[in-house]
């Protein structure tokens, strides 16, 4: 499968999005003419490498027609005094689209089918992230007219580009932000901007010392809606690799965005790899029946697993592990649940690096009704299990040994697979 890693370890944005995947191949021609198709007007595209601490990168540049500075992220490289406007853009004077109206332009665009979802899905989640910040609602957000212009070339382009080079599933680090205060149309605000902040909810963030916004709304509403996970990167074989520059050469850091583009080490009709966190703790003064409980909760709050090993503690008194296995990303609520419904003073975190079958849902016909099953494939067997819940509710209903339930299921998939 075809990955893309973003290493956002200087923050963020729009352009730099682009940037790093026009560094790691995206041809431009190809970028340039798929924009076209939007039928937006009154801009032109510029790509140019650059260096930030002596690594070269690729600068992707939008300018308006009539300015002569581009319109470039001001947010991603003003200092914590400076001055920007909405959305790090000039606004044109009482002209703006609102998110139905960018919607329809994406709509009427001959764009591939995924780029227009996807593209979609950004710019809804941008427009939730302002509505909640300024007590509003999404028809009412407005994009100013320029600064539509310039998200839509961004967040656009970002979509062809993990297109055009065949990603499949994206990854990120955790999302560094800068600090201090930056002048926008609603006044001073602190950094990350209000926006920005809602955006990264329930994402891995590192708030750093750095006094200017690497982070971008543009840039936080595209990596939280392409990513499936943030933290380490999974196992893969990097083939291509891309810097996206920012628009200021800072001192404190290399104002960079790096992509990793490549294959996963295992061939995906095969198994893959992920990484995992595992939580455990140990316990042993809790009263049992309370176990399946907390158990309960880890899961309906997301855990991938939870299981109890019965462990001999120290001054051999008998005790419980509790071993949850979830993403990064749910770190935290898991944990709390331990602190909440368990007696215990602490609990340990390490990542683990998993490999798992490709999976299948079906449903297959019994005597008794339809029971729903997973079917795995590895190394040219193929092995199908069936769901204990149906199977056990069967077994209650009709009054027969689950096992013949097993039976029947085991014989249905036989018939199945012969036709």
């Amino acid at each position: 499968m075809r990955i893309a890693y973003f290493d956002c370890f200087a923050g963020i944005a729009g352009d730099m999005t682009v940037g790093a995947l026009l560094d790691a191949g995206l041809d431009f021609d190809l970028l340039r003419g798929e924009l076209g198709k939007l039928g937006v007007g009154g801009y032109r595209l510029e790509r140019t490498t650059v260096k930030r601490h002596s690594i070269a990168g690729t600068k992707f540049t939008v300018y308006l027609d009539g300015q002569e500075h581009p319109t470039d992220h001001p947010h991603n490289h003003h200092d914590t005094h400076g001055h920007s406007h909405e959305h790090g853009r000039p606004s044109a004077q009482g002209s703006h689209r609102r998110l139905g109206d960018v919607v329809e332009i994406i709509k009427r665009a001959d764009l591939s089918s995924g780029v227009k979802a996807r593209t979609t899905r950004i710019f809804t989640r941008l427009a939730e992230a302002e509505a909640k910040v300024h007590a509003s609602t999404i028809d009412e957000v407005h994009f100013h007219e320029v600064g539509a212009v310039d998200a839509i070339v961004d967040i656009v382009g970002a979509c062809v580009g993990l297109e055009a080079l065949g990603i499949e599933q994206v990854y990120a680090s955790p999302i560094r932000v800068g600090t201090g205060l930056v002048t926008v149309a609603h006044g001073v605000m602190p950094l990350p901007a209000p926006g920005t902040l809602e955006l990264l909810r329930g994402v891995p963030v590192e708030h750093t010392d750095i006094p200017f916004e690497l982070v971008t709304p543009t840039g936080a509403a595209i990596i939280t809606t392409i990513a499936s996970h943030f933290g380490p990167p999974p196992v893969f074989m990097p083939q291509r690799i891309g810097y996206g520059a920012g628009g200021r050469d800072l001192d404190e850091i290399a104002n960079l965005l790096r992509v990793e583009v490549g294959e996963t080490a295992l061939p995906a009709s095969s198994t893959t790899e992920e990484r995992v966190l595992v939580i455990e703790t140990n316990i042993d003064s809790m009263t049992p029946e309370v176990y399946g409980y907390v158990m309960e909760q880890l899961l309906a709050a997301g855990a991938k697993d939870v299981v109890l090993i019965p462990v001999i503690m120290k001054k051999n008194r008998p005790g419980i592990i509790v071993q949850v296995l979830a993403d990064e990303t749910m770190k935290d609520a898991l944990v709390a649940i331990l602190f909440r419904e368990t007696p215990t003073l602490g609990v340990r975190m390490a990542p683990m690096t998993r490999r798992i079958l490709p999976r299948q849902a079906g449903t297959v016909e019994t005597p008794w009704g339809p029971v729903r099953t997973k079917r795995v494939e590895w190394d040219g067997h193929e092995r199908v299990t069936p769901e204990y819940d149906d199977c056990a509710a069967i077994a209650r209903q009709h009054g027969v040994p689950i096992l013949t339930v097993y039976e029947a299921v085991r014989r249905a998939t036989s018939l199945e697979d012969a036709r």
